[in-house]
C-alpha cells in the first residue's frame, strides 16, 4: 500500500464515517453462506489482529441485518438505530478490507451462520438488545486490547478510528436498555481476577478495561452464531 492510499484510507477512517453511515450494508452482507466450513485462522501479528477485528464487525453487521429482517423490534426509534447500527457496521467491514486488501484472509461468504444460534439471539426485543450491548461492549474492550500489540501505524490508527464508534455505539444501546452509558464493573463479563494485568494497568483509573482476543472469542462463541471454527496463535 502507498503512503498516498494510506492517507486516503485514514481519512476515509478517521473523517468520513458520518457520512458513510448513510450509504447501504454492502451486499456482501446478504450473501450465502458456503458449502464448506471454512476454519478461521488468526495469528499473533498486526494481520492476525486486524483479520480478527475484521470478524468481529462481520458478525456486528450480520446480527444488525439479522435484526432489522427479524420484525422483533416494533419501536420505531429503536429500529432506526438498529438499522443505524447495521450501516455503520458494515462500513467498518468495507473499511477494515480496504485496510487489509490481499492480506484479509476470510471472505464474508466464507463465514458459515448457525441459524439455530441466530434465532436465539433474535427471540424477543429484550434478548436483541442485551446481545447489541453485549456485542458493543465487547467490540471497545477488543479493539483496546488489540492497541497494546498492533505495530503497524496505520493499522493502528484504523483500530482507533472505529472504536471510538464503537464507544458511541456502546452508549447508545445502553440508553434504550436503560442503563448508565459507561459500562459499570458489574456488567463486566470478564472480572477482575481474569484480566490480563499486562494489559490493564490502569485498572480502576479508566473505563472499558482491555480483553485478550481469547476472552473475546469465548464471550462471543456463547452466543453460537458461527458455525466456522476459530484458532490460531493469537486466540490460542
Amino acid at each position: 500500500m502507498t503512503f498516498s492510499s494510506r492517507r486516503k484510507l485514514l481519512k476515509m477512517g478517521l473523517c468520513g464515517f458520518g457520512a458513510l453511515a448513510l450509504t447501504t450494508i454492502p451486499k456482501a452482507l446478504t450473501a450465502q453462506p458456503s458449502r464448506t466450513t471454512k476454519a478461521l485462522t488468526f495469528n499473533a501479528d498486526d494481520i492476525g489482529i486486524l483479520n480478527f477485528a475484521l470478524l468481529l464487525e462481520e458478525l456486528e453487521a450480520a446480527f444488525y441485518l439479522s435484526v432489522v429482517k427479524s420484525g422483533k423490534i416494533t419501536n420505531p426509534r429503536e429500529l432506526d438505530y438498529m438499522r443505524a447500527l447495521g450501516i455503520h457496521e458494515g462500513e467498518h467491514v468495507k473499511f477494515l478490507r480496504s485496510v487489509l486488501g490481499s492480506d484479509a484472509t476470510f471472505n464474508t461468504r466464507d463465514l458459515n451462520f448457525n441459524q439455530a444460534g441466530l434465532a436465539g439471539v433474535l427471540a424477543d426485543r429484550t434478548t436483541i438488545l442485551n446481545t447489541a450491548l453485549t456485542l458493543e461492549d465487547v467490540g471497545v474492550h477488543a479493539y483496546n486490547g488489540a492497541g497494546t500489540s498492533l505495530k503497524n501505524p496505520t493499522y493502528l490508527l484504523a483500530a482507533g478510528s472505529i472504536v471510538s464508534v464503537e464507544a458511541r455505539h456502546a452508549a447508545g444501546v445502553r440508553g434504550l436498555v436503560g442503563r448508565p452509558a459507561t459500562e459499570s464493573d458489574s456488567d463486566r463479563i470478564i472480572k477482575d481476577p481474569d484480566l490480563v494485568p499486562e494489559l490493564n494497568p490502569f485498572k480502576g483509573r479508566a473505563y472499558d478495561e482491555l480483553y485478550t482476543p481469547k476472552q473475546i472469542v469465548a464471550i462471543v462463541s456463547s452466543f453460537q452464531l458461527l458455525n466456522n471454527p476459530i484458532n490460531g496463535a493469537l486466540v490460542a
